[in-house]
């Protein structure tokens, strides 16, 4: 018989497999599990070369799996000054004035719409505490940013410009840019001229940023990026990839068939621990960018128009990449986007009904909830988002929404309870990759959604696990603990299920195994 390289005892397994809900041991051979039960049935694997490790206890899940996330591109995205912690216009010109400058550039990230205090976004309001600088600061929802007259000046901006996409350059009634970049050919405008990172530090670190990922329990993300395959091959080469990677690359305005064809002959590109499957769309931006597709127009008269010029070239893209047999995941926020996507989808007809997904899904209306499960449609959610608003609904997305649609605020659990797959993610670096934060927040939204219910413990694993699967087409070989399937196991040192939210939000993690691969130890007894 042959034998294991790793075998797990002492664990309380939950499974997620109904043909086997608990068990207490699992052994792994060639980065599979081979054996699932108590310590008898995995006894006859071990064998002089297998590490056995006893959880003590712990309880073990199927590896988390972050459904939305960019760790490749967020590398560039993640850069400079963390603004995250900013929450008014006061604290921002405070950490510009004494920000470290990147070759002479002030950069920074996760910027809160909330800290303009409902003013306009304008490089008026920080160009005195720059001292001259380019700046280049990246709004949270990572759709917009704000830059200096001196960026401006070095990306030869001077005023609007047409795309082929929805963006915009912003400028005041003259003409004059106000420094305002919204969607991202706006701001690749300014990024083109940015300083960018050595190869060197890039590969440092995405390694880091995968084990600290790891180390959260995160086995494995749903990249909506191509990213950077090269980067990615060469590490993977190199090392074992703490977190598996699925790639889904951009289909942009504008692609004609010959981009569509080359973006199904990247489908199945791979290597260990990664691979490009599926492709993923912009159906519109972000509410707070005034880019949100709404069926009637915000509170600033915005949102009334999609992120492709034409939505029935949308359609028609879509069309002729599931007749190769691709899946696509379409980024769609407002409720007019959402209904345009399930119509597509529906027009797929009875043969088109697998996996294709829709994410963030921020506002829907009652009448749309049912139509995901009747369509097969996958619902990606991001649950920490819920942070950026507040529960009094003063804050900028509920403000331009208004009261009813603000009241819809991330339906998750009503798209669970409506019968829909609803996958989980984090949508780093928009939030923190944190996986057990996805759990805490599913199960006890934050601001806006927080009259809303959330979802129960089991139905917040199974986001992360087996729906997560589903939504990668995956649901054969991954997001259960059971013979044949992925060796992604995550264990922590309480019950993710029955524990409290706040508790596991900070869950000790024992123990991260990617594909047979020990990716992270904590405390266990070995």
């Amino acid at each position: 018989m042959p034998t294991a390289e790793l075998i797990l005892t002492g664990a309380k397994v939950r499974t997620l497999d109904p043909d086997r809900p608990h068990a207490t041991a699992v052994a792994v051979r060639d980065g599979v599990i081979a054996a699932v039960g108590d310590e008898t049935d995995v006894r006859d694997w071990r064998g002089p070369g297998t590490e056995v490790v006893s959880l003590a206890g712990a309880h073990l899940v199927p590896g988390l799996v972050d459904a939305h996330s960019h760790p490749v591109w967020g590398l560039d995205m993640a850069t400079g000054a963390d603004l995250s912690g900013v929450r008014d216009l006061d604290g921002l010109r405070g950490v510009l004035r004494d920000a470290s400058r990147i070759d002479g550039w002030v950069i920074g990230f996760g910027l809160d719409h909330n800290v303009f205090g409902g003013r306009p976004v304008h490089r008026a309001l920080v160009e005195d505490v720059l001292g001259g600088a380019p700046a280049f600061l990246r709004l949270y929802d990572g759709h917009s940013a704000l830059v200096s007259e001196a960026a401006l000046a070095l990306a030869g901006v001077t005023g609007p410009r047409s795309f082929v996409q929805r963006s915009e350059v912003v400028c005041d009634g003259d003409g004059r840019p106000t420094g305002h970049l919204v969607e991202h050919a706006a701001m690749e405008l300014v990024a083109e001229v940015m300083p960018r990172p050595s190869y060197e530090e890039r590969r440092a670190r995405l390694v880091e940023l995968l084990s600290a990922m790891a180390a959260t329990g995160l086995t494995g993300a749903h990249v909506m990026d191509l990213g950077d395959p090269e980067l990615v091959g060469a590490v993977a080469e190199e090392t074992v990839l703490p977190v598996r990677l699925r790639f889904a690359p951009w289909c942009m305005p504008g692609a004609d068939r010959e981009n569509l064809d080359e973006l199904v002959a990247l489908q199945g590109r791979r290597g260990r621990h990664w691979r490009v499957g599926g492709v993923k769309f912009f159906m519109d931006g972000t509410v707070e960018g005034g880019t949100a597709w709404l069926e009637h127009a915000d509170c600033h008269g915005q949102g009334t128009e999609a992120f492709w010029p034409d939505p029935a070239a949308y359609t028609a893209a879509v069309r002729q990449l599931h007749a190769a047999g691709v899946r696509t995941a379409t980024h769609a926020i407002g409720d007019a986007a959402v209904r345009h996507v399930l119509d597509t989808v529906q027009g797929l007809g009875a043969g088109g009904r697998f996996a294709h997904r829709i994410e963030h899904v921020e506002t829907a209306p009652d009448g749309t909830l049912s139509r995901f499960a009747e369509l097969g449609v996958i619902a990606s959610m991001q649950p920490p988002h819920t942070a950026y608003t507040r529960g009094d609904h003063g804050d900028e997305w509920s403000r331009r929404l208004g009261p009813e649609r603000a009241a819809r605020a991330w339906r998750t659990r009503d798209l669970r309870d409506a019968g829909a797959v609803v996958a989980l993610g984090s949508d780093w670096p928009i939030a923190h990759y944190d996986v057990r934060g996805v759990l805490a927040t599913a199960r006890a939204p934050l601001g806006a959604a927080s009259a809303r219910g959330g979802l129960t413990g089991l139905q917040a694993l199974e986001g992360c696990t087996t729906h997560a699967a589903l939504a990668a087409g995956e649901s054969g070989v991954a997001g259960r603990i059971a013979p044949g399937f992925r060796a992604d196991l995550t264990a922590f040192g309480l019950d993710p299920v029955a524990a409290p939210a706040d508790e596991v939000a900070e869950a000790p993690v024992r123990l991260t195994v990617t594909g047979g691969y020990v990716a992270y130890r904590g405390t266990v007894d070995c």
